[in-house]
């Protein structure tokens, strides 16, 4: 079995949402004062790769610890999308082949982006018509490669469209090294109790 590692490393140069959200690592003891080695992270809940969950966007929606772990672990399928200039369409997804409960991940050329490069905001994203016909294939799951499925929207209808279709979403994977297909995908969220998102380590398993 092959494991693939679809993360992004988090560090304190990382890429961070719209360079607001900074990481920070603290040495809290070291070997030469304490004869152990004992770290803090401080990183927001939106750092590297995370899943979003309804309450960032809908008041009284579902907080990241009440979102069940059958929608981030699963067989999912990689959509090369790498041809995709601005946003991904409804025309872009026609042309493949989808089902109700599927998990789906979208490779754009995001993830040839450096990973601790500065907040890229022409990103591509899903836009509003695309995320509705993603709804209406009743999918259970979508991610991408950046650390935003939308961009330029102020009333945010592709996260809301999702959301309020109960279809999860997981933001900041890293795909460049992966070909497009079928695998085993293990997303898992950090038991964040009553927040609006956590972050995960994801991995594909062939």
């Amino acid at each position: 079995m092959k494991i693939i590692d679809i993360s992004w490393p988090i560090t304190e140069d990382m890429t961070n949402y719209k360079d607001k959200q900074v990481v920070q690592f603290k040495q809290n003891k070291t070997f030469e004062k304490d004869s152990v080695r004992d770290s803090i992270i401080t990183l927001g809940s939106h750092t590297g790769t995370h899943v979003d969950a309804p309450s960032h966007f809908l008041q009284g929606g579902k907080t990241a610890d009440r979102v069940s772990l059958e929608y981030f672990i699963g067989v999912c399928k990689v959509f090369d999308l790498t041809q995709v200039t601005e946003s991904i369409s409804v025309r872009d997804l026609e042309k493949f082949f989808i089902e109700s409960g599927d998990i789906l991940l979208f490779k754009t050329k995001n993830s040839s982006l450096v990973p601790t490069q500065k907040f890229n905001y022409d990103f591509i994203f899903i836009n509003k018509d695309a995320a509705q016909y993603l709804s209406e294939k009743k999918i259970n799951t979508v991610g991408i490669d950046y650390l935003g499925i939308e961009r330029g929207q102020p009333d945010h209808e592709t996260h809301k469209t999702f959301l309020e279709n109960n279809i999860a979403i997981i933001e900041g994977l890293r795909l460049n090294h992966v070909d497009p297909g079928e695998y085993m995908l293990c997303c898992l969220p950090l038991l964040t109790i009553g927040l609006e998102a956590a972050p995960a380590r994801a991995v594909l398993l062939r």
